[in-house]
């Protein structure tokens, strides 16, 4: 295969993933490299897709934050996620993580005022899996 061929199937396989959803360029990489392309290709093709604004990391930054709020998830979750996806400037000051906290914790446990310290517990548990931090989980229980 040619290399003029070889750059148009990868950069063809590349718009195709990103026509589903979003991908930051690492996700991006690491699909293309399954598909075994070559390095040079891989990165010529991701360079031209993010020259198009096909691809940009903030703009996936912006959906994946989104769709995990949605979701019920932390801002220490959210942030590690993004840093395995390859992303490391992201925004998550947009949101409402103290609220946020209080309604996973009512959706899940209901709004029971008074809790012995063992079931507080398992719930401070559950909100920190979640991925919030201790500010928001104490402002959850007041």
């Amino acid at each position: 295969m040619t290399k003029q061929s070889q750059q148009s199937k990868c950069y063809a396989a590349a718009l195709k993933m990103l026509m589903r959803r979003e991908h930051s360029k690492l996700e991006l990489r690491q699909k293309l490299n399954l598909k075994d392309f070559d390095d040079a290709v891989i990165n010529g093709s991701i360079s031209l897709l993010v020259e198009q604004k096909y691809q940009s990391d903030e703009r996936f930054s912006e959906a994946f934050i989104l769709m995990r709020f949605n979701q019920g998830k932390g801002p220490i979750k959210i942030s590690m996620e993004l840093k395995s996806r390859g992303v490391s400037k992201f925004d998550l000051t947009l949101f409402n993580w103290f609220e946020l906290a209080k309604d996973v914790k009512s959706k899940k446990f209901g709004d029971s005022k008074f809790l012995d310290y063992k079931e507080k517990s398992k719930q401070k548990r559950f909100l920190e899996s979640r991925g919030f931090g201790f500010d928001e989980i104490n402002q959850a229980f007041q």
